[in-house]
C-alpha cells in the first residue's frame, strides 16, 4: 500500500496528468503484490465504465457544449441585467444571477467561470471594479453549478455511489438558490463599501410587463431543469436517457426556437465535447485501478474506525469530513475526488445515520470550491489568465465570497432539512 501512495505523490510533484498519475500508481500496487494477477488492471480499466449511469456524462457535456452555441447564454444576461439594474454593484450581482441560470445549462464550474472572465470580466473592469475583485465573484459564483440541476460533480456522486441522480437533482435546487442569495448579499455589502458600480439615479425597478417580455426570451433555457427533473420523477426517462433528451432538447431549441444553430457551431460544440469528454473518461477510467487497490486494502474500513474514535455525532463527523475535503480539494481535481473517495466516506457516514443525498450536496459544494482556490484551482487559473489578475489579488479579493460559501455549507451541514426537504417531498421520505 505504501507503494501506491508514494508513486502517486511522487507523479503529481512532477505535474504528470492526473489520470495517468492514478493509474501508473494503482499498476505500481498490483505488480508489488502476489495476491492479484496483473491482468485485472486491465479489466478494472474496463469495469470501470461499464454503467448505464455513467453515461448521462458525455451527453450533458455536449448539451451544455451546444447549449452555448444557441444564444441562450446571451438571452439569460439580458434577463439578468434587468432584474438587477437597481442593485449596488450591478454587475457582479447579473454575474451571480447568470451563474444560476447557465447552472442549469452548463453543468460545469470551470466552463461557467471561463464563459463569464470573458462575458462580464472585461465590461466589469471597465465599470470599476477591480481585477482581483471581477476574478473572485466570476469563480466563486460559478461554484452554484455544483448543486444546481444538472450538475455533472451530481452526476459522477450518484454514479460512484449508487444514489439516485434524480434526488440528488432536486436536493440541489435550494442550496444553489441560497448559495445565489448569499454571494449577491456579499457583493451588496462589498459593493457599497467599495463604491462599486452603484444603482444609475434614473434607474428604475423592472415591470412586471418587462420581466415577462424578457422571461419569453429565455423561457426555453430556465425551464431545462424543471423539464429534466420532472421526466426523471415521473419515469418518462432515467438519468441517462435524461441526458440524451438534453441532447436533443439542445438542438431543437438552437435550431428551430433561436435558430442561431449552424453547422459551424454544431461542428465546434461536437468537438469541444469530445475533448471535455476524453479528458474525464480517462481519469474514471483510470481511477477503476486505484480504487480496486483502495478496496484491497480495506481503507474504507480503517478511514471509518479512524473517524468514529474520534466522534459518534454526525454533524461532527461531517464538519471533519468537510474540512479534509476542502484541503484536498486545493491540490486534487474535484472529479477525481468524487472517484476517490465517495467510496470511501460515503459508507461511513450512511452508517451514522446520514443521508447520502445529504452529504453529496455538501461533498459536492466543497470540494467544487477546490477549482477555486490555489495551489491546483482549474477555476483560479482559467480566470485570472483571461483577466491578468495576480494570483495574490484574487486570493485577497475572494475572502468575503469564501466565508460566505463556507457560512452556508454550516448552515446545510447542521439542517439537513434544508436539503431534503425537495427530494423528500418530490420522492417521499
Amino acid at each position: 500500500m505504501l507503494y501506491l501512495w508514494i508513486t502517486l505523490l511522487i507523479l503529481v510533484s512532477l505535474n504528470m496528468p492526473i489520470g495517468f498519475a492514478i493509474g501508473i500508481s494503482g499498476a505500481v500496487y498490483f505488480l508489488t503484490t502476489a495476491l492479484i494477477p496483473f491482468p485485472v488492471t486491465i479489466q478494472r480499466v474496463v469495469a470501470q465504465t461499464q454503467s448505464i449511469a455513467f453515461l448521462a456524462v458525455p451527453f450533458f457535456i455536449f448539451a451544455g457544449n451546444l447549449m452555448n452555441r444557441t444564444g441562450i447564454t446571451k438571452r439569460l444576461l439580458g434577463f439578468a441585467s434587468l432584474l438587477t439594474r437597481r442593485m449596488h454593484g450591478g454587475l457582479a450581482q447579473v454575474n451571480v444571477v447568470l451563474s444560476t441560470m447557465m447552472g442549469g445549462i452548463s453543468g460545469s464550474a470551470v466552463a461557467d467561470a471561463s464563459m463569464e472572465a470573458r462575458v462580464l470580466g472585461p465590461t466589469m473592469l471597465k465599470r470599476g471594479y477591480s481585477k482581483g475583485y471581477t476574478a473572485g465573484i466570476t469563480c466563486l459564483s460559478s461554484l452554484i453549478t455544483a448543486t444546481i440541476p444538472p450538475s455533472l460533480g451530481l452526476i459522477l456522486f450518484g454514479f460512484v455511489g449508487e444514489v439516485s441522480i434524480g434526488r440528488l437533482f432536486v436536493a440541489g435546487v435550494i442550496p444553489g438558490l441560497m448559495m445565489m442569495v448569499a454571494l449577491m448579499l456579499t457583493v451588496s455589502i462589498t459593493s457599497k463599501k467599495k463604491n462599486y458600480d452603484p444603482p444609475a439615479p434614473e434607474a428604475k425597478a423592472p415591470s412586471i410587463r418587462e420581466i415577462l417580455i424578457d422571461l419569453k426570451d429565455s423561457i426555453w433555457a430556465l425551464i431545462f431543469p424543471v423539464i429534466l427533473i420532472a421526466g426523471i420523477r415521473f419515469g418518462l426517462f432515467t438519468a441517462s436517457e435524461a441526458g440524451a433528451f438534453a441532447v436533443v432538447y439542445a438542438l431543437i431549441i438552437g435550431k428551430f426556437v433561436y435558430k442561431e444553430l449552424t453547422w459551424a457551431s454544431f461542428k465546434e460544440a461536437l468537438w469541444d465535447s469530445v475533448i471535455d469528454n476524453g479528458a474525464i473518461i480517462l481519469i474514471i477510467a483510470l481511477s477503476g485501478i486505484f480504487g480496486y487497490a483502495l478496496s484491497m486494502e480495506n481503507v474504507t474500513g480503517a478511514m471509518g474506525n479512524l473517524l468514529t474514535s474520534l466522534t459518534s455525532n454526525p454533524q461532527v463527523m461531517l464538519v471533519y469530513i468537510v474540512l479534509f475535503l476542502f484541503i484536498a480539494g486545493m491540490f486534487v481535481d474535484s472529479n477525481v475526488i468524487v472517484l476517490l473517495l465517495t467510496p470511501i466516506f460515503l459508507p461511513i457516514i450512511i452508517k451514522m445515520g446520514v443521508d447520502p443525498v445529504h452529504f453529496g450536496i455538501i461533498m459536492m459544494t466543497i470540494v467544487t470550491m477546490g477549482v477555486m482556490t490555489p495551489p491546483v484551482g482549474t477555476a483560479v487559473y482559467v480566470v485570472c489568465d483571461i483577466l491578468e489578475v495576480p494570483l495574490e489579488e484574487y486570493v485577497k479579493e475572494s475572502l468575503p465570497f469564501f466565508a460566505a460559501i463556507i457560512l452556508l455549507v454550516i448552515v446545510l451541514i447542521f439542517l439537513p432539512q434544508v436539503v431534503l426537504f425537495l427530494p423528500n417531498l418530490v420522492y417521499g421520505g
